[in-house]
């Protein structure tokens, strides 16, 4: 199976996302957005039974492409070979067991499967189906056929199938989709990325800093962007640090994985990781006060009284200090989080504080109640020392992440 030609970040790899006909179908409509998103140009072939399930309407308005439905559309164009010759990448999802079964005996019935024997892209498949049909001797077979072949696969996973059942052969999150897809489509690059061989630390997640054994002061941070961008700094070819407070996302592989749960350990491991590191992201939500006392025991009400006024100080300032030490050539950036409404005091706030704690770069995020915080939609503007311009950037955080780390380099 040849290997991806597409240049992630530069030029915008041409994906074709094959759609078979399972309950599943809704979820590839998000695969789809979440790859535009991440700048991706996208045609969808979805089969007659996909149909059935979502229809052409919604596939050209989240791919903003035409959807072509049949062999005989567009004849003079050869588009039964050309889909397939073009595609950086082609992703089957959902992969049916009939799907599979006719990669596997290599039958082209429709218009993805002449796609699909075109093409000497990579191919990408997320079976779904029931347990019992994904343990059948015959997909199993079949599976096997099409990994010898150099198919790549992700999933299923184990979940809520249709109707009351649970069990083995829900198809993989469209994100995980999505990710491993990048991850395709950079592994032929990765050496010519200007990441490659690169040492990157990056915190993430908020601290939690303790009252006693069971009361903490914290954050809303999940730690959704700083691992974000360590999954993209990973598939550019960057040797990555992760210095995690307190996550609540999966941890991805290929990395180094520091455990920094409060402000005094965090400052710790990044002062102590930073010195020899090219590229110092702080992304971690750390706490700006601290309790000067931390109590061995459960505090109660009685001892507390009806109110309480624990004695804070501040916590270490983690970002001025790397600035203070930012060794010659070393990229330094920092986030600003804020909560105004008013573009102009965002954008007041983060270049002072890019000023304040010697950074080169300062992302500004707004964050309140509904935006912000986890697998949501979000929006960063990034600041620059060496410039006056500013770039801004919107999507899933995994698709900012990407673009995010693109422009650092430029």
């Amino acid at each position: 199976m040849a290997t991806a030609k597409a240049n992630v970040g530069d030029t915008p790899p041409n994906i074709v996302v094959g759609v078979a006909g399972g309950i599943a179908a809704y979820k590839a409509v998000s695969l789809v957005r979440e790859l535009v998103l991440r700048g991706a140009t996208v045609t969808v072939i979805p089969t007659a039974s996909a149909l059935k399930f979502v229809g052409v309407p919604t596939w050209e308005a989240i791919s903003r492409n035409a959807v072509p439905t049949s062999l005989f559309d567009a004849v003079a164009e050869v588009r039964h070979v050309a889909l397939g010759h073009n595609a950086d990448l082609v992703i089957v999802a959902p992969a049916t067991a009939h799907t599979l079964a006719s990669m596997a005996a290599g039958l082209a019935p429709d218009l993805l499967g002449t796609t699909l024997l075109a093409t000497r892209a990579p191919v990408l498949v997320a079976p779904a189906m029931h347990t019992e049909m994904w343990e059948h001797p015959s997909v199993v077979a079949n599976m096997a056929t099409l990994m010898s072949r150099g198919i790549h696969a992700v999933g299923p996973e184990s979940g809520a199938l249709t109707g009351q059942d649970v069990g083995l052969g829900r198809m993989a999150e469209p994100e995980d989709i999505a990710e491993a897809a990048w991850n395709l489509l950079g592994a032929a690059v990765v050496s010519d990325s200007p990441w490659a061989g690169k040492n990157v630390v990056i915190s993430a997640g908020g601290t939690r800093e303790y009252l006693d054994p069971v009361r903490f002061m914290g954050n809303r941070s999940t730690g959704e962007m700083g691992v974000s961008l360590a999954r993209a700094a990973v598939a550019r070819g960057a040797t990555v640090t992760l210095v995690a407070a307190n996550l609540e996302v999966a941890l991805p592989g290929g990395i180094e994985v520091v455990h920094a749960p409060d402000a005094a350990s965090m400052e710790r491991e990044m002062v102590a990781r930073s010195a020899e590191a090219d590229v110092v992201i702080m992304a971690a939500a750390v706490a700006d006060w601290v309790p000067v006392e931390t109590h061995s025991e459960k505090l109660t009400k009685s001892e507390t009284g009806e109110t309480w006024s624990p004695e804070l100080r501040q916590a270490p300032d983690i970002l001025a200090t790397l600035g203070a030490h930012k060794p010659s050539g070393q990229l330094l950036v920092g986030f600003a989080a804020e909560t105004s409404d008013d573009v102009a005091t965002r954008e007041s706030h983060a270049r002072d504080k890019m000023a304040r704690k010697n950074t080169d770069v300062m992302v500004l995020n707004q964050v309140g109640p509904q935006v912000g915080f986890g697998p949501v939609e979000t929006a960063v503007t990034l600041f620059f020392t060496a410039s006056p311009q500013s770039r801004a950037i919107e999507g899933m955080k995994s698709s900012v992440a990407g673009r995010l780390l693109d422009a650092l380099l430029e």
